[in-house]
């Protein structure tokens, strides 16, 4: 008996005993509710660990979990049909600071300028989807890379830095550094755009079919959703009880994280058909941009899971 328990053991998922690992990119805003909760409010068997990385982690079966913005879980569910979106964590609407001075008014107004963002990301995305309401092609202004700062003063190579400098003429980023761009061109010199219903960050959790289907891995996943309800209730309702350590966490002054704190909307969110028609439309930009066949409506269909959030409502205690 007690060999035959010995090879059911060895024949279990090497990962089904160990803590629940979470993949993400620890330097954003975005990503403090998953830290919170494992120091706060997730109790699993074993204390959860947070490692650097996103959806591409997934790749590695040590991986339970990723949390990442739809624009890199789109790129990675292209290669990877197994991967599963099961959680909005928070909505961000994006925001583009320019400066009046370079003659920016209006959004046509950047035609011919220079922009920063962050090459292949969210905030590329979002860039080229809001100028493009203005009728502006790629060919129509030159993107900019460089650093995205969290704290000022912000080094010469960070955006922030580089719009005082005059080195760009507008830059579109996630947050503090649009609101550290602000401080440091100047209220009156700086011209915002923003536009939820053209581009919105959907920032998520996401897991593979092979560790949703895995008992001991999906009621470890289920625990750490409930806890994650509890946390972004916090963080919706009572943002107070969490700034400071959101600020620590990140490295923002808590007075600019609440300066962008509204521009987040902290989940859970709609994991119904909206999100379908917004990933649809999205897909429809990356697959031109990447050179690749885009996903039909049916398999991005079958890359939003719903059941791990409808179990964990469903969890008492």
């Amino acid at each position: 008996m007690h060999a035959r328990r010995f090879l059911r053991l060895l024949a279990a998922p090497l990962w089904a005993a160990s803590a629940l690992r979470l993949a993400c990119n620890t330097a954003w805003i975005e990503h403090t509710p998953q830290a919170y909760t494992f120091k706060n409010t997730y109790k699993g068997d074993t204390p959860g660990v947070l490692v650097s990385g996103g959806a591409a982690s997934l790749s590695d079966a040590s991986i339970d979990l990723a949390a990442n913005a739809e624009t890199q879980g789109l790129k990675q569910y292209a290669t990877h049909r197994n991967y599963r979106l099961i959680y909005v964590i928070v909505e961000v609407s994006y925001r583009l600071v320019a400066r009046r001075d370079a003659g920016v008014a209006r959004l046509a107004d950047l035609r011919g300028k220079r922009i920063g963002t962050a090459s292949g990301s969210s905030a590329e995305v979002f860039v080229r989807q809001l100028l493009s309401t203005a009728g502006l092609a790629h060919a129509d202004y030159t993107l900019v890379s460089g650093g995205v700062c969290m704290r000022a003063p912000c080094a010469a190579g960070s955006f922030p830095a580089m719009l005082r400098d005059r080195k760009i003429d507008a830059f579109g980023i996630w947050e503090p550094a649009v609101e550290l761009g602000v401080q440091a061109v100047g209220e009156a010199e700086a011209v915002l755009f923003q536009n939820a219903s053209v581009y919105r960050e959907i920032y998520s959790l996401y897991s593979t079919v092979e560790k949703l289907r895995d008992p001991p891995t999906r009621k470890k996943i289920v625990e750490f959703v409930r806890a994650l309800n509890q946390t972004l209730d916090l963080f919706r309702n009572e943002p107070d009880k969490v700034y400071a350590a959101v600020g620590q966490t990140v490295g923002v002054d808590v007075p600019v994280l609440k300066d962008v704190w509204a521009d987040h909307k902290w989940g859970p969110g709609s994991l119904g058909p909206d999100l379908l028609d917004y990933l649809v439309v999205e897909d429809e930009y990356l697959a031109k941009t990447d050179k690749r066949a885009g996903i039909s409506r049916a398999d991005l269909a079958k890359f939003i899971d719903t059941s791990v959030y409808d179990e964990a409502l469903a969890l008492k205690g």
